[in-house]
């Protein structure tokens, strides 16, 4: 038993290596955009030139245009609390779980 589970952890990780590197190598010359790109591509289609109303709060206190990374560190951090938050609560009910079972 313990052999065919390795077999299947082995095969399972080869499939996971030549999914994530088999794209890199059949799409060299692809481009790849975002959402907040097309979005914009989008809006100049309908509005022509878009001005946007505000600045955001950051740029504002600095000065400037953040850089990339810090972007992505903000980013990192607002992903962290939210999986926190999500994680604390999804712990809590099942420890109320636990609690409703020892009181039966």
């Amino acid at each position: 038993m313990a052999k065919k589970n390795k077999k299947l952890i082995l095969g399972l990780l080869i499939a996971a290596v030549l999914i994530a590197f088999i794209p890199l190598f059949a799409l060299k010359d692809a481009e790849f955009g975002g959402s907040d790109d097309a979005g914009s591509v989008m809006v100049e289609e309908i509005h022509g030139e878009y001005e946007p109303w505000f600045t955001p709060v950051l740029e504002t206190m600095i000065g400037g245009e953040l850089p990339g990374e810090v972007e992505s560190m903000l980013f990192c951090v607002q992903t962290g609390i939210g999986v926190g938050i999500i994680a604390f609560v999804m712990g809590r009910f099942v420890e109320r779980k636990k609690w409703m079972k020892d009181e039966e």
